[in-house]
């Protein structure tokens, strides 16, 4: 089935949901117009249906693959990376000075979501470069700043981020690349990462690694850790790809998913690096990439979800079986109770989860904007939110969508299984989702719950103002964001981190369906006898019940995990 990018869901939210127009009433932002913002995501909208979608395929049947030392990209994805690059959309959130766009996050959060949507393997490659881009803005000297970025923001370079080790993943701490310093001042790079998305290709110029080292005398830990940008190609005195650095890809990973994205195990044997930020510094320059990567991802959880929906959709209003019992239906599976349900749910997560993304992108928008400390804030405690929810709904909805098709969902020539299993990762990388959670419910709540309650007090007075006009859905919401405040304070209580850390997970995704509940609240009083009211009140009768149950685990503190011995887990 042909994508459709979903521009009216866009459009809508950022109108009337997630309060855009903030943004562009900032100095920082003023040329994002209504106009100018709807013409961008038209042209965006295009590219991803006429270009991405028609390679995405592709990349599943013929994965990326390394001969002889070369990275062959799979067939299509040249051309459709060109007319990326072409399209300037590589730079969207760059700096004007740099050639970038300028535009706000959330702009590009919808862009981004429908290159995911499309072919989420190829879109992979600008979301890392928009993360260095990002990175380097901030953290590097004036001189690799004037010569990585230009390059960077037109796509004729392609940049990576470099953490993970075999025996340093979540650890990052226990990293072992090491750096040396050189009499010119630059740095010889020797060690192994793996898990590199989009470590080498033949489709840009040049390939750029941000990559994590420890100096000699770096401490143990994260703090003794320095970011260093390595180039596959030193560039020249003209700033040109010239002579090729120590750097060489080992091997490609073979995955259950995304097999259009080269992952590369990737070795430096005293490579040339530029350090980036200060010695011993780097976890806080890669934070940056990191931060602006783990909303990238929940986009990507979100754009495949749209696809699988998209996709699961045709097929039940396509496909004939049994008996439906809807007067004048389709005579489609379309019709059954329960293949409805699953289109339902499906359509009111995307909803949900693509609001939560877009209010993060707007409060990141907002921060940078105006420096005031309460967006920040706000930005900080809904990115582990957003990815976290993004993604698990990216994984739900896809599952679903198997589901819908049923036992041609598990033939792989219907497409539906490739959504479930190229979104799969996005749980994973980027921070596990267990530690965005527990993220969260810790460094989030250093502020004593202060940022929480903001978010809180918020949902709490638009529900007392829709009381009047649409009971029925107001007074759940409220109901659910009193519940959401006392599990907030019972762990804000918990000195020991342990107790919190045994209920992350479901306080997120417990505050995610509170905040869920809330946007289609604000849809429906958007469109109180419309489509979007009717599907605000599926996900207030039907999903949103949901919030007791997780927020009651995350009240249950940690003895019972720990009762059970290993033996008991191996009996």
């Amino acid at each position: 089935m042909p994508y459709r990018a979903p521009l009216p869901d866009y459009r809508f939210m950022l109108n009337h949901v997630v309060d855009f127009a903030q943004v562009g009433q900032t100095e920082r932002f003023s040329e994002a117009s209504e106009d100018v913002v709807e013409a961008i995501l038209t042209e965006a909208g295009r590219l991803c249906e006429d270009v991405l979608a028609p390679v995405n395929r592709s990349g599943d049947m013929t994965p990326a693959v390394l001969e002889n030392g070369v990275v062959r990209t799979s067939p299509g994805y040249a051309e459709a990376y060109r007319a990326i690059a072409q399209g300037g959309w590589v730079g969207t959130t760059g700096q004007l000075e740099s050639g970038g766009m300028g535009l706000p996050m959330a702009v590009n959060t919808a862009v981004m979501e429908m290159m995911s949507a499309a072919c989420l393997s190829l879109q992979l490659n600008p979301l890392m470069t928009q993360g260095q881009i990002e990175a380097l803005e901030h953290h590097a000297t004036a001189a690799l700043r004037d010569l990585y970025l230009p390059k960077l923001i037109t796509g004729e370079w392609a940049g990576t981020m470099n953490l993970t080790e075999a025996q340093a993943g979540s650890d990052v701490g226990a990293l072992r690349t090491k750096a040396e310093r050189n009499a010119d001042g630059t740095y010889a790079i020797t060690g192994q990462k793996i898990y590199i998305s989009w470590g080498d290709n033949d489709i840009t110029e040049n390939v750029c690694h941000l990559v994590l080292a420890r100096l000699p005398d770096g401490g143990s830990g994260t703090k003794g850790i320095s970011l260093f940008l390595v180039p596959k190609f030193l560039p020249d005195a003209d700033g040109n790809p010239g002579q090729r650095n120590s750097l060489s890809v080992v091997s490609l990973e073979h995955k259950m998913g995304l097999h259009g994205s080269p992952t590369a195990v990737m070795a430096y044997d005293g490579a040339t690096g530029w350090l980036v930020g200060e010695e011993h510094d780097g976890m806080k320059c890669m934070f940056t990439m990191m931060n602006n990567a783990r909303l990238g991802v929940a986009g990507q959880g979100i754009g495949a979800a749209e696809g699988a929906y998209q996709h699961a959709l045709a097929y039940a209003m396509d496909r004939k079986q049994g008996r439906t019992p809807v007067p004048g239906g389709s005579g489609t599976i379309v019709d059954h109770a329960d293949v409805r349900r699953m289109l339902a749910t499906m359509k009111a997560d995307i909803f949900a989860a693509r609001a939560i993304g877009l209010a993060c992108a707007v409060a990141i928008d907002m921060a940078n904007a105006t420096g005031d400390a309460d967006w920040q804030a706000r930005a900080a405690f809904l990115t582990p939110i957003a990815k976290t929810f993004g993604t698990q709904t990216g994984m739900s909805v896809a599952d679903l969508g198997v589901q819908v098709h049923g036992g041609m969902g598990f033939i792989e020539e219907t497409g539906a299984a490739q959504y479930m299993r190229d979104v799969r990762v996005t749980a994973i990388y980027e921070g596990t989702n267990g530690i965005q959670a527990m993220d969260l419910v810790a460094r989030k709540m250093m502020d004593g719950g202060e940022a929480a309650n903001a978010l809180i007090d918020e949902i709490e007075a638009f529900a007392e103002q829709a009381r009047h006009t649409a009971p029925d859905l107001a007074e759940p919401v409220w109901q659910a964001s009193e519940t959401l405040r006392e599990a907030t304070e019972w762990l804000v209580s918990q000195s020991d981190l342990q107790m919190r850390f045994a209920g992350a997970v479901p306080y997120l995704m417990g505050f995610a369906r509170v905040l869920g509940g809330y946007f289609h609240l604000r849809a429906a009083m958007q469109d109180k006898d419309g489509a979007r009211a009717r599907l605000a009140r599926f996900y207030i009768s039907r999903l949103l019940p949901e919030h007791g149950s997780l927020l009651a685990q995350a009240q249950a503190g940690a003895s019972d995990l720990f009762a059970l011995t290993v033996d008991d887990l191996s009996a």
